[in-house]
């Protein structure tokens, strides 16, 4: 019988025969579940709702916990068999020795997963090699009523029996299995393929009947072509198991801890059985937890990673979004990330691994190299719509110039099946192949954990040098990355930032969740900076372990599903919880280290007097309002300042009206003008539409109309969006959407300020905003109040204004990149939602407009129009998502010159950072602290301080600094301390080179957006 008539799906067919007769079912476990709404601890494991199961029965419903007890003896018909457990659960099981530390992990077969790449269940536990007829089970696992993806799966025990397993059956499954699809894989007429499929006939001829005799034999016929070596290799494939877990997803974060302890034990029952395993994971979060809920497996993986077999990866503390964090929350992502793989492995970590982020931004190369990481790895550039990344292995270069070597899988996947397929695929799709003989191979089941199983390792042992494949060899990604680095000068770079085509809802969604970032962001810099000076004046306590747990907890939620908004919704019940109290916290310290601060000022005269501080490293002249009085204010940079109320209003003493006659008779020069549609101060008009909309904003000073003629600024409309928490349709503006029209408009003054209060009404929601201008500011402020109950809708805002230019600037960490405002290309196209974090500006020469925010990201930029989304709210995967109450301001901020001319990046460092202000006690030491006093100040106005911090190790200060306009920089930074050494560092606090101190000043030089960290010694500093 001629081989070419037996087509591939029969032998596909004989080959799954074999596999439903690997395992012989003997008998059934006795099978015990003690059910609990949420994890309880070993010791209280039978403190749950009791319940005897049988195949069929029903445990659980979505989320429910529960402790199994599995018991049974093994036949004494068994004897000298192999023996398993197939245990399935129809959900996720741990199970755990007898002091309940982690041992393996099962996960039910029918979980959610991508078929393609293979079957994700894990349902086989190993007794014994050589059963003595005579052992019991008596087993315990932690079990969670979800699959792999947070699914629920019917919550039904599904299968619990002991089985012999014919080992020797299971070893001809993945025998043919590789030798069948590697012939699939050849071309047709090759004489390996026409080999192996002869070879498959055969055996299929002799198979009739599985005896060991005829299986044995079988082995032998297909042994001869799996023993076929390649020649020398074209390209080789280093190969490291993997399993992506996702911290917070579409499961809490508690079950994350769980799902870290089930998919680590199964990693290590795995290492036991094949010695050439070689696993990787990431996030020392995870670690960490594993170290505290599970000290005993945390030991097992430590004595694996000393061998060499267990790899860390990654150089952050989670695998972070970089789209919506901060700048400092990156470096310190990198800090505490490293900090912990070194302090607890003692290994120093050279790639950064994220393989699933939603794009990444320009800033990272120059962290990366300033913190000792020369390699990236990610795969997710793949997911991209429009255009294809042109590579897979390529230097990728910041804004600074800084580079990083990148590689991607060109699998384009971080759960290869590491089959046959998968190694011809790299082979075919790797862009870099014509310049690289090295790529990567990610294998195992991830995204919600379990990593690989005996199909990937089983076939990874027949494919090391196998005929017609590309060699694949299993080692830990540090050593790919060295091998890669060998052709560095011939690889491509590409410049700029990583945009991912893809997931631009991310920059909205969950928009509470994206606020409390921020302003956790800024509190904790105003924490650390409030300390170090309290610190040097008196030696207050500075917080070093409340601020290292409560940074880590804010990285945490930068985790790359919970920052961007696409996590279920107890996900956000809880971390908006944990916000509120973490910035309680934060800010009770704040003002702690400023009252002490403030009671070292002087007291002048008997009057009410304010201690005002600013954190920001320029000087500022402005109006403030503190418990109802108006003053203005002007500190000098990173110091304090003195001040009195200019006027105290009583509104419990007189009517509002009078109050404002009061304020324009005592201060008439502080009064903004408002009249009916118009207000106006010494430097702007701003004239409404009959619609609520702004008509007119002139720039009196430099007589230029700033708004396009016959358009509307500020026009808020609501769009269809029918998308889920990861994406919305691109051309959603083609719907037209709908104008919010204000039910009220009324005019008000306040002190310096004045403007309009406007009353919306949408469906179901509400929008309360607040046009304010201030006297001698050119900044508009929109201070908006949102009572949002709509479903599949999204809330956007535009400023077309009077300004020509082809390209819009947006300020990204550390600096800001320029994106184009037209559509010329597909690549232009793909960029329709762009992220920025403080600003974006629109500038001709000699005049521009910037748009500021206090927490959004997601904007736009086409033509001449500014567009910002306020709030979207999808129903996947959190059906109530930003159904709520929102505050947040947004503002227009009209120039003269450029945006670096405009020194715009300071306007949005002042709205997200107000001045504070507390009162002087009437007791402060007087002359201990001058009035007025500047603790660092930079001569140049390009130049931002933007950290302050004690060392992570010892008693220096860190003083973090970029330059911020893309430009060549030399300035002194003064010191109002005594400084006695310096020292450059590099962003993991080491020290680089000794700088002189020079007369309370160092000389800096910067080249373009470079970041520079000092290290700070000080004769007289106490900091415990």
């Amino acid at each position: 019988m001629p081989y070419e008539i037996v087509r591939p799906e029969q032998l596909k067919s004989m080959i799954n025969e074999w596999k439903d007769q690997i395992y012989i079912p003997l008998e059934e476990l006795r099978v015990t579940a003690w059910v609990t709404p949420e994890p309880v601890p070993f010791e209280e494991r039978e403190s749950g709702r009791m319940t005897e199961l049988s195949p069929g029965d029903r445990w659980g419903n979505l989320w429910d916990c529960a402790w199994f007890h599995f018991a049974g003896r093994i036949p004494e018909s068994a004897k000298d068999a192999k023996i398993v457990l197939l245990i399935d659960i129809n959900g996720e099981l741990c199970l755990v020795d007898d002091e309940g530390s982690p041992v393996q992990g099962l996960t039910n077969i029918n979980s959610e997963f991508d078929y393609s790449l293979g079957l994700p269940g894990k349902r086989v536990v190993h007794v014994s090699e050589s059963s003595t007829g005579e052992e019991t089970i008596d087993l315990w696992g932690d079990a969670g009523c979800n699959d792999l993806f947070g699914r629920f799966r019917s919550g039904t025990l599904k299968e619990a029996v002991i089985a012999v397993c014919r080992e020797e059956v299971r070893q001809l499954y993945y025998d043919a299995e590789v030798l069948l699809e590697t012939a699939e894989r050849l071309p047709s007429g090759s004489a390996r393929k026409e080999r192996i499929l002869q070879a498959l006939l055969e055996v299929s001829l002799l198979l009739t009947e599985l005896t060991d005799e005829r299986v044995g034999k079988a082995r032998q016929l297909l042994g001869d072509q799996l023993a076929k070596r390649g020649g020398d290799p074209v390209l080789k494939i280093s190969a490291v198991g993997h399993a992506h877990l996702d911290l917070a997803w579409l499961w809490p974060i508690r079950e994350t801890i769980r799902k870290g302890a089930r998919t680590f034990s199964t990693a290590l029952r795995m290492m036991e059985r094949y010695p050439d395993y070689i696993f990787g994971a990431s996030q020392p979060q995870l670690y960490d937890w594993m170290k505290k809920q599970y000290p005993k497996l945390y030991e097992e993986i430590g004595q694996r990673v000393r061998e060499g077999r267990w790899e860390l990866q990654g150089a952050m503390w989670v695998e972070s979004d970089t789209n919506v964090p901060g700048g400092e929350s990156l470096v310190r992502q990198i800090l505490y990330g490293k900090r912990y793989f070194q302090k607890e492995f003692g290994q120093e970590m050279k790639s950064l691994w994220m393989p699933d982020v939603f794009g990444y931004t320009a800033s990272l190369p120059q962290l990366l190299k300033k913190s000792g990481v020369d390699y990236m790895m990610t795969q997710k550039l793949s997911w991209s719509v429009y255009n294809k990344h042109p590579h897979h292995t390529f230097h990728w270069q910041g804004i600074d110039g800084s580079q990083v070597l990148m590689h991607m899988p060109p699998e384009d996947t971080y759960n290869s099946p590491a089959a046959p397929r998968s190694i011809v695929k790299a082979e075919t799709e790797y862009l870099d192949k014509n310049v690289s003989d090295h790529c990567l191979m990610l294998f195992g089941i991830g995204d919600g954990g379990g990593g690989p199983g005996e199909e990937h390792l089983e076939r990874l042992a027949r494919e090391k040098n196998l005929l017609g494949l590309s060699p694949v060899e299993q080692t830990p990604s540090s050593v790919f990355f060295e091998k890669l680095d060998v052709g560095k000068d011939r690889y491509q770079t590409w410049r700029g930032e990583l945009y991912l085509e893809k997931h631009q809802g991310t920059l909205t969604s969950q928009a509470r969740n994206k606020w409390y970032n921020r302003k956790l962001e800024k509190a904790l810099r105003e924490l650390e900076f409030s300390a170090v000076l309290a610190g040097i004046t008196n030696g207050h306590r500075y917080p070093a372990e409340e601020l290292e747990e409560i940074w880590k907890e804010v990285l945490l939620y930068q985790f790359h599903d919970i920052l961007p908004g696409s996590s279920i919704k107890r996900v956000y019940d809880e971390s908006l919880e944990r916000y509120a109290i973490l910035l309680e916290r934060v800010e009770n310290m704040i003002a702690e280290a400023y009252g002490m601060l403030a009671g070292q000022l002087p007291v002048e005269g008997g009057g009410k007097q304010l201690a005002v501080f600013n954190s920001l490293s320029w000087e500022r002249n402005e109006w403030m309002k503190k418990d109802g009085q108006w003053m203005r204010v002007c500190v000098p940079p990173m110091g304090c300042a003195t001040a009195e109320p200019l006027a105290v209003l009583e509104a419990s003493a007189e009517s509002a009206a009078a109050a404002e006659v009061k304020a324009a008779a005592l201060h008439p020069e502080l009064q903004a003008n408002a009249s009916k549609r118009q207000v106006e101060n010494d430097l702007l008009a701003i004239t409404l539409a009959a619609d609520g909309t702004i008509a007119s904003i002139y720039d009196k000073e430099h007589r230029r109309e700033v708004i396009q003629q016959n358009h509307r600024a500020n026009e808020l409309r609501v769009y269809h969006d029918s998308g889920d928490a990861w994406d919305f349709r691109q051309d959603y503006r083609q719907t037209g959407g709908a104008v919010l029209l204000p039910e009220e408009t009324a005019e008000f003054t306040d002190g310096p300020t004045a403007g309009f209060i406007q009353q919306y009404r949408f469906g179901e929601s509400a929008v309360t905003q607040k046009i304010v201008l201030t006297q001698g500011s050119r900044r508009i402020d929109f201070v908006t109040d949102v009572d949002w109950r709509e479903s599949g809708k999204m809330l956007r805002t535009s400023f077309p204004v009077n300004i020509r230019a082809d390209h819009v600037s947006c300020e990204i960490q550390f600096g800001y990149l320029k994106r184009p405002t037209h559509r010329n290309t597909m690549w232009d196209y793909a960029k329709d939602e762009i992220c920025a974090h403080h600003w974006v500006d629109l500038s001709e020469p000699d005049y521009g407009a910037a748009l500021l925010n206090d927490c959004k990201y997601g904007h736009r930029a086409e033509e001449n129009v500014l567009d910002l989304n306020l709030l979207r709210s999808p129903s996947s995967p959190d059906p109530e998502a930003d159904r709520a109450k929102h505050t947040f301001t947004y503002s227009l901020y009209p120039h003269k010159g450029d945006h670096v001319q405009a020194e715009v990046y300071k306007r949005g460092y002042e709205l997200n950072i107000p001045l504070r202000a507390v009162d002087v006690p009437q007791s402060g030491e007087s002359g201990s602290l001058p009035a007025a006093q500047a603790f660092l100040r930079l001569d140049h106005p390009n130049v931002m301080v933007e950290a302050v911090k004690k060392a992570e190790d010892g008693d220096d200060l860190i003083v973090r600094m970029y330059e911020t306009a893309g430009t060549n920089v030399q300035t002194p930074l003064y010191f109002g301390f005594r400084v006695e050494k310096a020292w450059l560092a590099d962003l993991m606090e080491e020290k680089i080179e000794s700088i002189p101190v020079d007369g309370g000043k160092v000389e800096l030089t910067f080249t373009p957006f470079e970041i520079k960290t000092l290290r700070l010694t000080h004769q007289a500093m106490i900091l415990r």
